[in-house]
């Protein structure tokens, strides 16, 4: 997979994650791959930048836990200007991915405006 077109839609994917509920880094690493089919397999060094900056935006919030085991795991969880940067994010992606799929692959698909295929 193109690491541009990956990187476009992490940040939507992650906040879509923990708006379901809150998740630690580990967790949402592997929720993102099982949800994907193993198309999106983040590394650490990958998922742990895009984080900071949607904590830096506002979009999500971080606090600590400790798990079950005893461990003490840094959660997020998604804030009010998240959800509504899920929400613009989810529009866009829905307006770019059907005028692709008009282009390469939709309605029509193998007819131009002149008839030529």
């Amino acid at each position: 997979m193109d690491k541009k077109l990956m990187n476009i839609s992490i940040s939507m994917m992650l906040l879509k994650l923990v708006e379901e509920q809150d998740r630690y880094g580990y967790e949402l690493i592997k929720e993102l791959e099982f949800r994907s089919n193993h198309v999106f397999s983040l590394k650490e060094g990958t998922l742990y930048p895009v984080l900071h900056n949607l904590e830096t935006t506002g979009a999500i919030e971080s606090y600590e836990k400790t798990a079950p085991n005893g461990r003490l795991r840094k959660y997020y969880r998604i804030t009010n200007t998240g959800k509504k940067l899920l929400a613009d994010k989810a529009t866009e992606w829905n307006t770019y991915q059907k005028a692709v799929n008009l282009v390469i692959g939709g309605s029509g698909y193998g007819t131009t405006a002149w008839g030529i295929e």
